[in-house]
């Protein structure tokens, strides 16, 4: 496979997988605002924004934290290179520079949702009208994945695929963690605490974790257990367990079909068998912030592995 094909399916399913994190997080944050009051609120709009990566090119253009401001800039801000429309049209460039790799069910679920989601986000977003653009961009992510499972052949290709997507998938819900855990819990002595349970509410939600983990958990929500849910049980398809388990099986199958093993193998096998046998407790006992700062450069340091053994750009 030509280096510029696996680089487009590589990073279309990275920025795919990160304009729907995106819109998961943007969500959960305007649920959690609207049962807020006016201050409150925009301390959610900070946390949202901060949460995102967006902080300094936001306060470069705003200077409060208001709703509006803060999902449009998420949404369509055309100085914000990291919004949702933004991340989407790179989706669609990719798809069209690995557009004869790709199924035409794949291509369609992209373009289609890709002139709908232009056609929404053409002016600013009311109130009335963002959740239903959140449920376009989730949609899209949706049909993406399913029309990738069900049409493409189990080739480079599609290998490529689900590497930009768990690479990317480890690093956003790590990220989330840790600036939520900052936010909500500035001591690990407060382990355990009584703490406001509908901001680890959103925690879940941002990561569509909330069902599985309260029929997991009997409805119970504590911090330890939100962290042991999302950090190791691989049972979940967004835990950094699940994520790297896949990123292995799937480094492993292109290994087999170029006939040799990479750095990127190296990494990943050490990565995951670290995560396998994990306790949560170790992982508190290292520090939780320790931990996921870890965590966010092996990955990072995996994504550049197979940038390198496969000869394209990340």
């Amino acid at each position: 496979m030509l280096g510029r094909t696996a680089n487009g399916l590589f990073w279309m399913f990275r920025y795919l997988e990160r304009a729907e994190n995106t819109a998961r997080l943007l969500d959960a944050g305007l649920r959690m605002a609207l049962t807020r009051d006016l201050v409150t609120a925009e301390e959610e709009w900070r946390s949202v924004i901060a949460t995102s990566g967006q902080r300094a090119g936001y306060e470069a253009k705003h200077g409060t934290y208001t709703g509006m401001q803060a999902w449009n800039h998420i949404l369509r801000d055309k100085d914000n290179p990291s919004s949702i429309l933004a991340m989407f049209g790179l989706v669609r460039q990719n798809a069209r520079l690995a557009r004869n790799a790709i199924s035409g069910e794949l291509w369609e679920a992209i373009n289609e949702n890709w002139l709908v989601m232009k056609d929404q986000l053409a002016r600013p977003v009311g109130e009335n009208r963002v959740l239903d653009i959140v449920a376009t961009i989730r949609r899209a992510g949706t049909l993406a994945h399913g029309a990738m499972a069900g049409s493409m052949l189990r080739d480079e290709g599609y290998h490529f695929a689900r590497a930009g997507t768990f690479l990317e998938r480890a690093d956003s819900i790590a990220r989330i963690l840790d600036i939520k855990y900052y936010l909500l819990l500035p001591s690990l002595s407060y382990v355990g605490s009584s703490l406001d349970t509908g901001q680890w509410d959103q925690v879940l939600r941002s990561v569509s974790g909330d069902r599985a983990f309260r029929w997991l958990n009997a409805g119970q929500i504590d911090a330890r257990g939100i962290c042991e849910f999302l950090i190791l049980d691989d049972r979940f398809p967004r835990s950094l367990a699940f994520c790297h388990s896949a990123l292995r099986e799937t480094l492993t199958a292109l290994a087999r079909l170029h006939g040799h093993e990479g750095q990127s193998n190296a990494l990943m096998r050490d990565s995951d068998t670290h995560l396998t046998g994990l306790t949560i407790e170790e992982v508190f006992d290292q520090g939780l912030h320790e931990f996921l700062v870890e965590f966010v450069s092996t990955n990072s340091a995996i994504a550049n592995a197979i940038a390198d053994d496969y000869r394209f750009l990340s």
